[in-house]
């Protein structure tokens, strides 16, 4: 390969990170055209870690051959702990690069030579004849968490292995080509964290830049009020380092329904949940946010069971459910917005879900759902009277679901 391909090769990544592809994209188009101008590549791995609240990073992977009997990206777990993901770290020639110093390590493969780190090994196994690893370090202030720094791994099976000449290639194309991973990942985490912290529908309307304070749609949406039965007994009751773990698993049974269900989760307050329903047919949200609260009970029966066998503390949830007209978007100072909803209907949401207590029922919907639910729903609601809500001017009547109704409609959850 000459200097003017090579240069091609650094315009083309430039222009594909600039025009927002992904991180396999960019190794998938690099690896083609590098091989298409003659480098003899067999395989590569590039590794990155990541902002996420499960996986510490991602693998993505490249082989010449056998590209369809491999899986291109692979997520692994925390390194910072032990276990087996900490021992495969502690071995590998990444966590040799990153405790050295070194940024780069060169090993031909083959009888008679060196094989101080069990990849080699492997490779020799594949028929590879050289691999050489790279390490791209961030300076501090392009330092995202833990996501400091590219390892990249770079194999032939070429008979000589890589010329010199490939080597020096190799090395001065891979940064710009880690830029470009770079710029793709730091979007995927900006992604990954506001869809996270704010929710997704609202994660994604920030994204696309309505990040202006007091900018709000006016919508009519269902809007859920969840919360769990006797939590602050169990906080004084069970062991301090119960609690964060017992939340954990609420928070999943009853995010993960109301996800499954085309629901969104703006905000968790403690043990409190809020999210709404959006749909352009008002039936339709009533419809899905009753889909949800089945699968909540359903996870929750599950959950119970499991913590039970374990001798940890459980619990239930108590849910409002309303439908009206709010205010959805930026709502704060300048210097600290919540992207939520707000008018009277989220005030009477929570009004009507506190009452589930005094009222002994788990579950409590207003007429205004009652009303706007299709029929078929409304046969599972029966009333229990009319109540007044604090801070709403008149009592309205407050329906429950038909026990006979619960059932006959236990839905399959998926765990």
């Amino acid at each position: 390969m000459d200097t003017a391909q090579a240069a091609g090769i650094a315009k083309w990544v430039t222009e594909a990170g600039l025009a927002g592809m992904s991180e396999l994209e960019l190794l998938r188009g690099f690896c083609t055209r590098l091989t298409g101008e003659g480098l003899p590549l067999s395989r590569v791995n590039i590794i990155i870690d990541t902002l996420h609240p499960i996986h510490e990073g991602r693998v993505f992977r490249w082989r010449r051959d056998d590209q369809d009997n491999l899986d291109p990206i692979v997520e692994y777990g925390r390194t910072n702990v032990e276990g087996q993901a900490a021992e495969n770290w502690r071995r590998s020639t990444y966590y040799h690069l990153w405790s050295t110093g070194e940024d780069f390590l060169r090993r031909r493969i083959g009888p008679g030579q060196i094989e101080d780190f069990s990849i080699l090994a492997d490779l020799r196994a594949e028929g590879q004849t050289d691999y050489l690893v790279l390490i791209h370090r961030f300076e501090a202030e392009g330092v995202i968490g833990e996501m400091d720094c590219f390892y990249s791994s770079w194999t032939t099976d070429a008979p000589s292995g890589f010329a010199d000449g490939e080597l020096a290639i190799l090395r001065e194309l891979a940064s710009p080509l880690m830029l470009a991973m770079k710029c793709a990942s730091l979007a995927r985490i900006a992604k990954t964290l506001v869809e996270t912290y704010l929710g997704r529908d609202a994660g994604r309307r920030v994204l696309s830049g309505r990040i202006a304070r007091g900018v709000t749609d006016r919508i009519q949406a269902v809007l859920w009020f969840s919360d769990l039965h006797s939590f602050t007994h169990i906080t004084e009751t069970a062991d301090p380092e119960q609690i964060i773990p017992f939340l954990n698993d609420y928070s999943e049974a009853i995010i993960s329904s109301i996800y499954e269900a085309g629901g969104d989760v703006l905000k968790l307050i403690g043990d409190g949940a809020l999210a709404i329903f959006k749909e352009e047919d008002p039936g339709q949200a009533c419809r899905c946010a009753l889909k949800a609260e089945r699968l909540m009970h359903s996870r929750i029966r599950a959950l119970n069971e499991e913590r039970q066998s374990c001798n940890l503390p459980v619990t239930s949830a108590y849910l409002g459910l309303h439908i009206g007209e709010v205010f959805y978007g930026n709502i704060g100072s300048q210097d600290r917005l919540d992207f939520t909803v707000v008018g009277p209907a989220v005030n009477e949401v929570s009004r009507i879900g506190a009452l589930c207590r005094s009222v002994e029922r788990d579950v409590l919907v207003s007429s205004a759902f009652f009303s706007a639910a299709a029929m078929d729903n409304r046969e599972s609601l029966v009333s229990v009277g009319r109540y007044a809500l604090r801070g709403v001017a008149r009592p309205q009547e407050l329906f429950t679901l038909d026990p006979a109704w619960l059932d006959e409609s236990e839905p399959q959850a998926e765990p």
